[in-house]
């Protein structure tokens, strides 16, 4: 059985706290108040009644750490290294229309690192979690990338552009691109979810644009330590900075860095 650490059982303690409230929610959501931050990106009472808890009971196990939150912001950290990267509901569009899919994500961050994190799906009662040199798991499940290296028998994920996001038509060349060598591509609208699947082998691959660093602190982690190859989409580095990231099994990396070049230096 995978022993936990004192920092993996904090951040489950107060992931699990959130979820019992949002699942409430979630069986009321029409009841729910809901707010436009942009064009179809919303934000609901469900996201910010998670925030609040997840932040008042993280800061009450790390004081000394500082908060990158999806709602509330910047806070700095005490300690000057440690911040926790919290999305208090990834896939709020999915809660909203009541699809069953999304997800708490934590990440902690040393400086620049992402040196733990967890991924709470309340629905399936489903833990995600890794820490640094420690291994990725499913609640109590050792997680390991997929073996396949054939693009013709992987499924991918991927998310799609929205209304008010730029580069349709750019996409859809890229999106055309992988569907005509894989077995599939699937688009279930929450990015911690997505790289979660990775590090679990449900998927063979995962590739976004125009994400937030909440958006894949906890998965960055999740997916290395599974064994997946993680990067942006040209294989650089700033991942969190740059919002763009590539995660794969270490069989199709190449070929999915080919198929997103290409596109890129297509017109």
């Amino acid at each position: 059985m995978a022993r936990k650490s004192a920092l993996i059982n904090a951040m489950e303690l107060s992931a699990r706290k959130a979820a019992r409230k949002m699942l409430r929610d979630f069986n009321e959501v029409e009841h729910l108040q809901v707010s436009r931050k942009g064009p179809a990106d919303f934000v609901s009472q469900a996201d910010l009644s998670a925030e609040a808890t997840l932040r008042e009971e993280l800061g009450r196990l790390r004081p000394e750490f500082g908060f990158i939150l999806e709602e509330g912001g910047f806070v700095e950290s005490k300690d000057g290294i440690h911040y926790w990267v919290v999305d208090p509901l990834d896939g709020t569009t999915n809660f909203l229309h009541g699809i069953p899919h999304f997800a708490i994500s934590i990440g902690v961050k040393a400086g620049k690192e992402v040196i733990a994190g967890i991924i709470l799906d309340p629905v399936k009662d489903e833990l995600f979690w890794a820490e640094k040199g420690v291994g990725s798991f499913m609640n109590d499940r050792r997680l390991r990338v997929s073996s396949r290296t054939r693009m013709a028998d992987c499924i991918l994920a991927t998310g799609i552009p929205f209304t008010g996001v730029a580069d349709h038509e750019k996409f859809l060349k890229e999106l055309a691109s992988v569907m005509a060598v894989s077995a599939g591509v699937r688009r279930f609208g929450a990015a911690a979810l997505d790289l979660a699947y990775v590090a679990a082998g449900r998927f063979d691959g995962f590739w976004e644009r125009n994400l937030s660093e909440w958006d894949m602190a906890a998965g960055i982690i999740i997916a290395r330590e599974a064994g997946a190859l993680v990067s942006q989409l040209d294989g650089g580095e700033k991942m969190l900075e740059k919002g763009d990231i590539l995660a794969t099994n270490s069989g199709i990396n190449n070929a999915m860095m080919d198929i997103l070049r290409k596109n890129r230096l297509s017109k």
